[in-house]
């Protein structure tokens, strides 16, 4: 949605003229998308636009961007903007796009995409005018497959999930704007294999059919940590795309205080409420109105599964004191925490028993602050004739302290997850929260158990990784029992 023009007496003679003249209103809109949206697509505006809707058509006026990945929530009106106006927009515009391609998951998506284009050109009067007439192509089937505006020297092409469009042409140009709008559902992320085969499909064969001039618009939902769109996610705001300009956003529903994000279709939280019980499936309402990545249907730990003790009762015969640590290397308001667990080993083999500490670190802290923070949580922990073992996530720059902590003599390990998910590590400690082999302070772990309990829901759940990994890597280690009923558990290795 544009913002509405309010046609007051001193605007409303420009604006007639603009929907009159043609030439008057191609000027208009030329070089802002801002001004074509309201122009030409007024019948959609049924609400107020709001702050996130100009940042999305500064996006997609900025040509300097070439990767831009949008996520929005239901009903933002994220593809109405993107895949049928800017699309319209770009050919008649500035940019002057002469071969667009829109990638979705499905023929049938495609299709959709590609007849709300159609609608548009055959039932809006002035796009009608200034566009022309247009001539499809079809495949044996008889289903469109292509939209030809011969005045322009215009192609506007449709292509599904695992079709290659290198090397295709429209007369002298290769495809000059990508649009890539929902190639993912919740079945094609479950497994990596299926991952990895999107994935290299985007950069095998639909990105090389580009030029250094072409646009990538990249549009959907979160629904997997290693989706598609995370991992361009990550791409981006790691910066690892350093010879292409790429930008990545997000629009739930709601802010982080709970605002509605559109205020012209949401005045009010209760609004958002009212929108929430329409939805009637929380998991539907957390995946596409709050942006939260759920991973499963299946909630992985339950609450009935946390169990507390109670300091007073410990007795003697610890075994061993590890730390799970999970690094982030940001302080931006919206970067991951680095989360470090503290778990008191006491056991062996069914005996055995992990007890969780109190007051775990959870913090946006920088390098030289998370080696002081380690040091000072051993030197805390340490007791007269007991090592404490590091367990630290070994990806990235985090190599890097693992191999500072063992210059200095520090019992440290780099663990590494060898592409298996927060998932899938979190689920194989279920058994001992279910068997209460892990056990909990009754305060101080309170953040902790909500990121467990709400995992997939909640916006951060570094802790629940830190758990995960100090779990694990204990199960590894807990020693063979000679008697019978040992506790075998997984080796972290092995996921």
């Amino acid at each position: 949605m544009a913002k509405k023009i309010k046609k007051t007496n001193k605007v409303e003679d420009l604006f007639e003229k603009i929907l009159t003249d043609k030439a008057v209103r191609k000027e208009a809109v030329r070089n802002r998308f801002e001004y074509f949206f309201p122009i030409y697509f007024h019948r959609y505006m049924e609400y107020e636009s709001a702050p996130f809707h100009e940042e999305m058509f500064r996006i997609l006026e900025d040509e300097t961007i070439k990767l831009a990945v949008i996520v929005a929530f239901r009903g933002s009106a994220k593809s109405t903007i993107i895949t049928t106006a800017y699309v319209l927009w770009s050919i008649l515009g500035v940019q002057q796009r002469k071969f667009v391609v829109i990638e979705g998951q499905t023929d049938q998506k495609c299709r959709q995409y590609l007849a709300q284009i159609k609608n548009e050109l055959l039932n809006n009067e002035l796009l009608r005018k200034d566009l022309g007439p247009f001539t499809e192509e079809r495949d044996r089937l008889g289903n469109a497959t292509a939209i030809i505006i011969k005045k322009l020297n215009v192609k506007i092409m449709i292509s599904s999930v695992g079709q290659s469009i290198r090397g295709v042409r429209h007369n002298e140009h290769r495809p000059d704007l990508i649009i890539i709008d929902d190639i993912e559902d919740t079945d094609s992320v479950k497994t990596k294999e299926s991952r990895d085969k999107t994935f290299n499909w985007l950069v095998g064969e639909i990105i090389p059919a580009g030029t250094k001039r072409t646009r990538f618009i990249v549009v959907g939902n979160l629904l997997h940590e290693d989706s598609v769109l995370m991992r361009l996610k990550k791409k981006i705001q790691n910066g690892e795309m350093k010879m292409v300009k790429g930008v990545y956003r997000e629009y739930p529903i709601v802010d982080e205080q709970g605002n509605p994000l559109w205020p012209g279709k949401y005045p009010t939280p209760e609004d958002v409420a009212v929108e929430k019980e329409k939805t009637t499936d929380d998991i539907i309402w957390s995946r596409e109105y709050l942006l939260k990545i759920i991973s499963t249907t299946e909630r992985v730990v339950h609450p009935e599964w946390i169990q507390f003790y109670n300091s007073d009762t410990l007795h003697d015969g610890l075994r061993s004191i590890a730390i799970g640590i999970d690094l982030a290397v940001s302080e931006k308001e919206s970067a991951d925490y680095t989360a470090m667990v503290v778990g008191h080993i006491y056991g062996h083999g069914r005996n055995m028993k992990i007890y969780i500490q109190p007051n775990p670190i959870n913090e946006r802290i920088t390098f030289p602050v998370q080696t002081e923070y380690i040091k000072a949580l051993v030197a805390m922990q340490k007791q007269k004739h007991w090592r404490v073992k590091l367990y630290i996530e070994d990806v990235g720059y985090q190599k890097a302290l693992v191999q500072l902590f063992e210059r200095q003599k520090y019992d440290v390990e780099g663990v590494s997850v060898r592409g298996s998910d927060k998932t899938t590590r979190l689920r194989l400690t279920t058994s001992l929260l279910k068997d209460g082999r892990i056990l909990f302070p009754e305060k101080g772990c309170e953040e902790l158990i909500e990121q467990l309990v709400g995992f997939g829901k909640e916006k951060h759940d570094d802790l629940a990784d830190a758990f995960a990994i100090l779990v694990l890597k204990v199960i590894e280690y807990n020693p063979r029992s000679r008697t019978a009923g040992t506790f075998n558990g997984p080796r972290f290795d092995a996921i």
